[in-house]
């Protein structure tokens, strides 16, 4: 099969950017993907002070167009996230869309980012949102997806825990900064990849220097063996298409592009170590939900 990544450039202005989203959603249906990933919050700049201004319920206008269409395209919408309201609390929640248009999942990311780095970045999601408190996975006739939000990824039992439940595919939309994208973006997918035995994909906005907050880009798609990525774009606005065992296809412009990668027999992959290894008896990750 064939996912879509989209490396959204975000604007303050929310129906620019769901116009252009759905647009680039459209397209990717047209070059053959079954699955797109928008990037983390797409339908709005990506700070504490826009997160309440930004806010919608679920359903809401920007997951009502994703909506409409993931059922006009007939594909599987990862509605990368959007600030959620609910019962007066904010999430930072990814919605996630099936070929008819119903709500599949709903994913509030669990890890709140906070940080503060003296002298590059202090940043703090714990000022304005409050975490979610349960895991994500939905099916495909292709495999089994499992959900994180961007500071997800650097928790590995998340990770284990959906392989553990048969997920192959892994997609994290994720707006790594500067700061943490050139150090750890790239190798924390790795590292969630290799260790799983999983695909990972990452989706991120595109960057913009006169953001208050600068994304890193690099939206990203490793393998399973955690080796040279199956596709990887720029900094730019982007749109990228691949698949494994098979050239990378990728379309660069400084706008409105996007990327694919074809998964071609995704369930017959060889499982490596750690599975079948693991000291059960000595260690265990305990689910709880």
């Amino acid at each position: 099969f064939r996912l879509a990544l989209i490396q959204l450039q975000v604007s303050s202005i929310k129906s620019e950017n769901l116009t252009r989203a759905c647009g680039l959603i459209r397209e990717a249906s047209k070059k053959g993907a079954q699955i797109v990933s928008l990037p983390e919050c797409f339908n709005s700049p990506y700070g504490t002070k826009y997160f309440p201004e930004y806010a919608e319920k679920i359903p809401g206008d920007s997951t009502q167009k994703l909506s409409e269409v993931a059922k006009e395209c007939s594909m599987y919408v990862i509605g990368g996230s959007i600030p959620e309201e609910d019962a007066g609390r904010l999430y930072n929640t990814c919605a996630v869309f099936g070929p008819d248009g119903t709500l599949l999942v709903r994913h509030r990311k669990l890890h709140l980012f906070d940080i503060d780095v003296p002298g590059k970045i202090t940043f703090q999601e714990s000022e304005t949102l409050s975490p979610g408190d349960s895991f994500s996975v939905f099916d495909t006739p292709y495999c089994k997806v499992g959900l994180g939000i961007c500071y997800d990824i650097r928790f590995a039992e998340l990770a284990q825990i959906y392989a553990q439940r048969g997920c192959q595919l892994l997609v994290y939309p994720g707006a790594f900064n500067l700061t943490t994208g050139p150090a750890h973006w790239e190798l924390l997918q790795r590292g969630r990849a290799v260790d799983n035995q999983v695909y990972v994909a990452t989706a991120s906005p595109a960057r913009d220097q006169s953001a208050s907050y600068v994304a890193w880009g690099h939206s990203t798609v490793m393998n399973v063996c955690g080796g040279e990525g199956l596709g990887r774009y720029g900094q730019w606005e982007s749109l990228m298409t691949g698949s494994p065992g098979e050239p990378l296809l990728i379309r660069l412009a400084a706008f409105d592009t996007i990327g694919y990668i074809r998964f071609a027999c995704i369930s017959s992959f060889a499982k490596f170590p750690p599975f079948g290894w693991e000291l059960c008896d000595l260690f265990v990750i305990v689910i709880g939900a």
